[in-house]
């Protein structure tokens, strides 16, 4: 009889800092024996058959891999469990460890795997570009990018038409604020606390969790400063530039409808945002940086009606809005393709990341052609941005999301997940939030 259980790890950071991480998952053994379940696990109903075992494993062991690690990777690399899974294959929606047994990834790579690990069509794809060029540079034409930035234009509403591609998340934002800053003059950025932006001076600063913010000078504002002022003549020549401390960023009230001082009324949060740009700017902004579901941030659906009421302060203060998809776009939410259509609202500019390369490095920025045109002022650059190879699995990503129907897959699986989870939300009396279809953790 086989045995399938729930195993409760802890997990180990690092030799300073250690978190306890309780996370469940899904598993089957590889061979039909009997194992002996210890005292933090139980029984799970029987995971449905599937047609695909893996090659037996011949690499190193996980405690092998983990010593190398801890001497050749940085320490701030942690992992999750005492004793870490050691994941070696993967298909569809199953992992496979080093001993063959099978998971339900319900991870996927952090909100990244949005077709399934080793699609078919996105290997074809990856392995008949590399056959013909990996890369070059978009200094040369190349048909590859071109088609995959036109079939991404059309997945966008409105004037959002211009592709910029880059390698991440972080990259992606750290784009838009700047090009946000160039087209309007002003360098101030308004985030929501609660946020998760990227890991980068500005994205850094835009981010408003602690754990994620080193005590560091996340923005630096340079300032021209005539060398007249310098008080010595000997020092005049090194006063070009001082540096301003203020980041140039302000975190708005959180318009958590669970958890938040307003609940859900979207229209409360909102005059946050305006009294913000009121008392804590010249009265013109840069721009808005949100997401329209906040996934580092614990899943969290903005109020209702709270983007179109901020999209109008910040349009009226002269700045941008900025909806970062990196992690609750392309078609996960089921409804919409897009998580910030839910609001009603159009960007200015519109980043995105993880989902769209389903794990291979792909990021983009994606906004109207007068916006674009600032990037123009200078050289802009980026060497691996919309390489050849990236964006001909992106290009395959999109096609298979469209081709079986993974957008109306997200509705119907992620709204029967709902159900069932409010279900036991009611059995049980307990006070739960949970955010849109897809985004639950089923994204194939």
């Amino acid at each position: 009889m086989q045995r399938f259980v729930v195993r409760r790890i802890l997990s180990e950071t690092n030799s300073t800092n250690s978190q306890r991480c309780n996370r469940c998952f899904f598993s089957q053994p590889a061979q039909k024996q009997e194992t002996p379940l210890s005292d933090n696990e139980v029984f799970l109903p029987k995971m449905p058959p599937f047609d695909y075992s893996p090659p037996p494993y011949t690499g190193p062991s996980a405690d092998e891999i983990l010593a190398k690690r801890k001497t050749y990777l940085s320490p701030s690399l942690f992992h999750f469990y005492n004793k870490p899974l050691n994941v070696v294959d993967g298909k569809k929606q199953y992992l496979f460890d080093e001993n063959g047994r099978r998971y339900l990834d319900g991870f996927g790579g952090i909100a990244t795997v949005c077709c399934g690990h080793s699609h078919p069509d996105v290997v074809d794809a990856v392995i008949n570009q590399i056959k013909c060029i990996q890369h070059s540079t978009v200094l040369y034409l190349n048909h590859v990018i071109a088609d995959f930035a036109e079939a991404l234009a059309s997945k966008m509403p409105g004037n959002l038409k211009v592709v910029f591609f880059t390698n991440s998340g972080t990259e992606a934002n750290e784009l838009a604020i700047m090009m946000a800053r160039l087209y309007t003059g002003s360098n101030d950025i308004i985030s929501l606390r609660n946020a998760y932006h990227g890991n980068a001076a500005g994205t850094m600063g835009a981010t408003a969790q602690s754990n994620w913010k080193f005590n560091v000078v996340q923005v630096k504002t340079l300032k021209l400063v005539k060398r007249e002022s310098c008080r010595r003549k000997i020092y005049q020549k090194f006063c070009m530039y001082q540096v301003n401390d203020k980041t140039g960023v302000h975190h708005a009230l959180n318009p958590d409808p669970y958890r938040g001082a307003f609940g859900s009324d979207g229209e409360k949060y909102a005059k946050d945002v305006q009294e913000l740009i009121d008392f804590g700017t010249s009265g013109h902004v840069a721009g808005f940086l949100s997401e329209a579901i906040q996934g580092v941030g614990g899943i969290v659906e903005l109020a209702p009606g709270y983007l179109p009421d901020v999209y109008k302060s910040i349009r009226k203060a002269g700045g941008l809005c900025i909806a970062d998809e990196v992690q609750a776009g392309y078609a996960r939410t089921g409804s919409h393709f897009w998580s910030f259509e839910a609001q009603g609202v159009v960007p200015d500019i519109v980043t995105m990341a993880k989902g769209i390369g389903n794990g291979i490095p792909l990021g983009a920025v994606v906004t109207t052609p007068e916006i674009a045109e600032v990037l123009t002022r200078r050289n802009y650059f980026n060497t691996f941005g919309g390489n050849p190879l990236c964006t001909a699995a992106g290009h395959a990503v999109l096609k298979v999301i469209e081709k079986e129907k993974l957008q109306d897959n997200a509705f119907v699986v992620g709204s029967y997940m709902k159900e069932r989870l409010n279900a036991l939300k009611d059995k049980h009396e307990s006070k739960l939030f949970f955010a849109l279809n897809h985004i639950l953790g089923f994204p194939f």
